[in-house]
């Protein structure tokens, strides 16, 4: 003789196993969102250094750009920067007849040894 089962004893487990599945993806979307959040941290670091490094440049330029009868003295390779940048160069460099390339170079810190660069262009007639 077989005993029939009832619809309620079918039942009986579904509901925790839906639960556990519930739990289960909520996790999954927590740990989506922390995730998110490291990258913003990240991303608004990274940017933080690329305006300062761009402020840095633009800064030389003015410089130069206020001094042009000294256009060789700004010259340089790798000055260190890091009072303004942690790990920070910069350099200047003469490309052309009256062109100017500035390069500012950073090291982020707790990124190991990946370097990042900002470099700018800047036409000034000199004395």
């Amino acid at each position: 003789m077989h005993k029939i089962r009832s619809p309620k004893s079918a039942q009986q487990g579904v509901v925790l196993i839906e639960a556990m599945l519930a739990i289960v993806i909520f996790s999954i979307g927590v740990l989506a969102v922390v995730g998110l959040q490291a990258a913003m941290i990240k991303n608004a670091d990274e940017s933080k250094y690329r305006a300062e490094a761009s402020y840095i440049a633009q800064k030389r330029i003015g410089q130069m750009w206020a001094d042009p009868a000294n256009l060789a003295s700004y010259v340089e390779t790798d000055t260190p920067i890091t009072g303004e940048l942690p790990g920070g160069k910069r350099t200047v460099a003469l490309t052309a007849a009256g062109q100017y390339q500035v390069t500012v170079r950073w090291t982020r810190p707790g990124a190991g040894s990946t370097e990042h660069n900002f470099t700018t262009t800047a036409f000034i007639a000199g004395n």
